[in-house]
């Protein structure tokens, strides 16, 4: 029998590496608030490309706002629905933190990633944090942690994490 690298979201992952996957539950939004404060505290975030996935209204926008906060934005936080991405330039601790939000929401072909000219973006350094990265399958990078999120009747919101690199590894271990 020949293995087979295993397919996980779009990513080949080599059979040398098992993604570290944690399940949460945040059973509301002060749970979501609290775990994006802990992953700001994560050195290795400040390099990490985050992809969320999840039905409109599981909380991908709502988690992003929180930790944009707990990274140091201040003022308002817009999705990017409209304007694909939304650039942040901050300083966290004594260094200079380069964060984009992108919403992939509305495009139609993936192909449309690269023809908005992403790439370069995505090359440089600092965090990358991707709503609807389907939407962008085949040109996205392989992301460090991909967050499946699942609204609830009751309002909470099961939270599956997988890390996919080794920063992903440190992120994962480190909440």
């Amino acid at each position: 029998m020949r293995w087979q690298p295993l397919l996980l979201n779009g990513h080949i992952i080599p059979l040398n590496q098992t993604p570290i996957v944690k399940t949460l539950l945040w059973p509301d939004e002060s749970a979501c608030q609290a775990f994006a404060h802990h992953l700001a505290q994560q050195p290795a975030l400040h390099q990490a490309l985050l992809c969320l996935q999840g039905d409109l209204g599981s909380g991908k926008t709502t988690f992003t706002r929180y930790l944009l906060q707990a990274l140091g934005v201040t003022g308002r936080i817009k999705s990017p629905t409209y304007a694909l991405v939304e650039p942040y330039e901050l300083t966290h601790g004594d260094q200079l933190l380069r964060v984009w939000h992108f919403d992939f929401y509305r495009f139609k072909d993936p192909h449309e990633w690269e023809d908005a000219g992403f790439r370069d973006i995505f090359g440089s350094p600092g965090l990358k944090i991707c709503e609807w990265p389907d939407k962008a399958a085949g040109f996205l990078p392989a992301p460090d942690l991909d967050m499946q999120l699942t609204a609830h009747p009751d309002l909470s919101r099961e939270v599956r994490i997988t890390a996919l690199s080794p920063v992903g590894n440190a992120l994962l271990n480190g909440i």
